[in-house]
């Protein structure tokens, strides 16, 4: 009787370790698994670069000011940035530049900033930037500064700017009631750093 019971318990033994090996062979994929969904998680921010980021120097009596750059787009996905926030800034918009005659005017993106996977896109004195309104304290050369982008997926990504004297991007509201909200005349922008 003792050979059938050290039998059945060498059985046991060899199902436990079966079971087992099976167990720690699916740990991998499960692994696996768990790994590539952190890929589909992947957000817009997660693949936002920026190069030479800087703000033009501004007061709280000039009431606006813009920030430029270089975004990047390192994901091999189109993004869309849609909005932008300053914690000196009442109000900020995304802006791109038209040429109407001697002017500049410019006008809000609602549609945001589009980026292509593996693109960029400029924010220059005169085209694309992001406008800074209703500025609550003065932004002045030399310092640094944080602005926040948020993409179309809810996703956000911070930068450090430096902000800088410039001669251009000399915006003023202008026009009074024949400008929509939105818009703006720039009657001395040019791209000339001073």
């Amino acid at each position: 009787m003792h050979p059938t019971r050290t039998a059945g318990a060498a059985a046991l033994f060899s199902l436990v370790l079966a079971l087992s090996a099976c167990g720690g062979a699916d740990q991998p994929q499960e692994q696996a698994a768990a790994g590539d969904g952190a890929a589909e998680d992947a957000t817009a921010a997660d693949g936002f670069e920026i190069t030479d980021p800087w703000i033009k120097a501004a007061t709280v009596e000039d009431g606006m000011t813009a920030v430029f750059g270089e975004i990047g787009n390192g994901s091999d996905t189109d993004v869309t940035i849609v909005s932008a926030a300053h914690e000196a800034a009442g109000m900020t918009e995304l802006h791109e530049g038209v040429t109407e005659g001697a002017d500049t005017t410019m006008r809000e993106v609602e549609e945001g900033f589009a980026i292509p996977a593996g693109g960029s896109r400029t924010l220059e004195a005169g085209g694309d930037h992001i406008m800074l309104m209703d500025l609550s304290e003065d932004l002045e050369p030399g310092t640094e500064s944080t602005v926040t982008v948020e993409f179309a997926d809810g996703s956000t990504a911070e930068f450090t700017a430096q902000v800088k004297e410039f001669a251009g991007a000399n915006e003023e509201y202008g026009g009074g009631e024949e400008e929509s909200e939105g818009e703006h005349t720039d009657h001395a922008y040019t791209e000339d750093e001073g």
